[in-house]
C-alpha cells in the first residue's frame, strides 16, 4: 500500500488527472500485493454497476437545463430583491443565490461557474475587491452539494445503501446553517459601511414576476423531495421528473431555451457524468486494494483510541477528512473512505445521518482549498487573479464553515431530526 500511496502522490504532484492517478495507483497496489491485474477492469465495472448511480445524470441534466434556460439571472434578481440597499447587499445576494441555485444544480463547481460570471465580474463595479467577490462566491458554492438535490449524496447512497431521500432531507438544515454563518461574516465585515450598498435595481412592477419565477424555480427541489417522500416515484425516477419539469419551465414558461442550448446542455451533462463515473470506478480499484491490504485493521485500531467517546472520534475524523479533502475529489474520497468507516461508526452507535453530513461537508470544503480545490481555480480564472489573495479573502468564511461541521459533530439532531420526522 505504501508503493500505491507514493505513486498516487507523485502523479498528483506532476499534474496527472485524478482519474488516471487513482487508476494507475490502484494497479500498482495490486502488483505490489502480487495480485492479478485482471482485477482492474473487473473492479472498474463493479464500481459503476449500481442502480442508485443512475440518478446522477438525470440531476446533472436537469441542472444544466435550468442554468441554460435563464434561471441564474432570475435567481440573482430574486435574491437581490431582499438585500437591495443594504451595506454588503450584493454579498448577501451572492450567498442567497447559492442557496437557491443549490436546489437546482446539486454541484459546487456548477454554482461557482454560473454565479461567478455574474458576481465575480459584477461586484467590483460596485466597489468590492475582486478577490473578496471571488471568495464569497466559492465559499457559498459548497452549499450546492448540501442542499438537495446533490450528486455527492447520490454517490454516498450508492456506496452505503442508505436512502437517497433521507440524505437529501438531512442536508437541508446543515446547508442553511452554512448560509447563515456566511451571512454573519458578511454582516460583521459590512459594519460601519465597510462594504458597498447593493446597487441591484428592481422596478416596482417587476416584483410580482420575480416572485412568480422564483417560486417556479424552487418548485424543482420541492417536486424531487415531495414526490419521493410521498412514494409517487423513487429518487432515481425523480431525476427524470426533474428533467421534464426543467424543460417545461425553461422552454414553455420562460421561453429562454432553444434546441442549440438544449443540445449543449446534453453534451455537458454527458461529460460531467462520464467524469463522475470514471472517478468512482477508479476509486473502487484503490478501495479494493486498501481492503485486501488490511486497512480495516488500521481503522479499527484508530477507533479503539476513542472507544468510549464517539463525539471525540467524529471530531478527529473530521480533521482527517478536511486534510483528505484538500487532495482528493469528494466523490473519490467517499468511495475510498466511507466503506471502511461505516462498520466502525455503527459499532460506536453514531447516527448514520450525522456521520453522512460530517463526511460530506468536510470533504466538500476541499473544493475551495488547494491543491485540488476545483472551485477555487474556477474562481481564479473568472477573476483573473492569483490563488493566494483569494485564499486570504476566503479564510474567514472557511473558519465559520468548519465551525458548522463542529456543531454537527456536537449536536446529532441537526442532521438526524428532519429525516426522522419525514420517515
Amino acid at each position: 500500500m505504501i508503493s500505491m500511496a507514493i505513486a498516487f502522490v507523485v502523479m498528483l504532484i506532476i499534474g496527472v488527472p485524478i482519474v488516471f492517478a487513482l487508476g494507475i495507483a490502484g494497479a500498482i497496489g495490486l502488483w505490489a500485493l502480487d495480485l492479478s491485474l485482471i482485477s482492474v477492469p473487473t473492479r472498474l465495472f463493479t464500481g459503476m454497476d449500481n442502480f442508485v448511480l443512475l440518478a446522477a445524470p438525470f440531476y446533472v441534466f436537469a441542472g444544466e437545463i435550468m442554468n441554460r434556460g435563464g434561471i441564474t439571472t432570475r435567481l440573482i434578481r430574486l435574491a437581490g430583491l431582499v438585500t437591495r440597499g443594504v451595506p454588503g447587499g450584493t454579498a448577501y445576494a451572492n450567498v442567497s443565490s447559492s442557496v437557491l441555485f443549490a436546489g437546482i444544480s446539486g454541484a459546487a463547481v456548477a454554482d461557482t461557474a454560473a454565479l461567478g460570471q455574474v458576481f465575480i465580474k459584477g461586484m467590483p463595479e460596485e466597489g468590492y475587491d475582486k478577490n473578496y467577490a471571488a471568495a464569497v462566491t466559492i465559499a457559498s458554492s459548497v452549499i450546492g452539494p448540501i442542499i438537495p438535490p446533490s450528486v455527492i449524496m447520490i454517490i454516498y447512497a450508492a456506496v452505503t445503501r442508505i436512502s437517497v431521500i433521507d440524505l437529501f432531507v438531512a442536508g437541508i438544515v446543515p446547508g442553511l446553517m452554512m448560509a447563515g454563518v456566511m451571512w454573519m461574516v458578511i454582516w460583521f465585515q459590512a459594519r460601519g459601511g465597510r462594504l458597498p450598498r447593493s446597487s441591484i435595481k428592481i422596478e416596482k412592477g417587476e416584483m410580482g414576476t420575480l416572485i412568480r419565477d422564483g417560486l417556479l424555480v424552487l418548485g424543482l427541489p420541492g417536486v424531487i423531495v415531495g414526490g419521493t417522500l410521498s412514494g409517487v416515484f423513487t429518487a432515481t425516477e425523480a431525476g427524470g421528473v426533474a428533467i421534464v419539469y426543467a424543460l417545461i419551465i425553461a422552454w414553455f414558461v420562460f421561453k429562454s431555451l432553444n434546441l442549440a442550448e438544449l443540445w449543449e446542455a446534453l453534451r455537458r451533462s454527458a461529460r460531467i457524468t462520464a467524469t463522475i463515473y470514471l472517478i468512482i470506478a477508479a476509486a473502487t480499484v484503490v478501495s479494493y486494494v486498501l481492503t485486501i491490504g488490511g486497512i480495516a485493521m488500521w481503522v479499527q485500531d484508530f477507533a479503539r483510541l476513542f472507544a468510549d467517546n464517539p463525539t471525540l472520534f467524529l471530531m478527529a475524523l473530521a480533521g482527517i477528512l478536511l486534510l483528505v479533502g484538500t487532495f482528493l475529489e469528494p466523490g473519490a474520497a467517499i468511495v475510498l473512505i466511507v466503506p471502511m468507516l461505516m462498520p466502525v461508526t455503527q459499532g460506536m452507535n453514531i447516527d448514520p445521518m450525522q456521520f453522512a453530513m460530517v463526511v460530506i461537508l468536510t470533504l466538500t470544503l476541499g473544493l475551495i482549498t488547494p491543491p485540488v480545490g476545483v472551485c477555487l481555480f474556477v474562481a481564479c480564472r473568472i477573476a483573473e487573479s492569483p490563488v493566494f489573495p483569494i485564499i486570504k479573502a476566503v479564510f474567514p468564511f472557511l473558519v465559520v464553515e468548519i465551525a458548522v461541521v463542529i456543531m454537527l459533530v456536537l449536536v446529532p439532531e441537526l442532521s438526524s431530526y428532519l429525516p426522522s420526522v419525514f420517515r
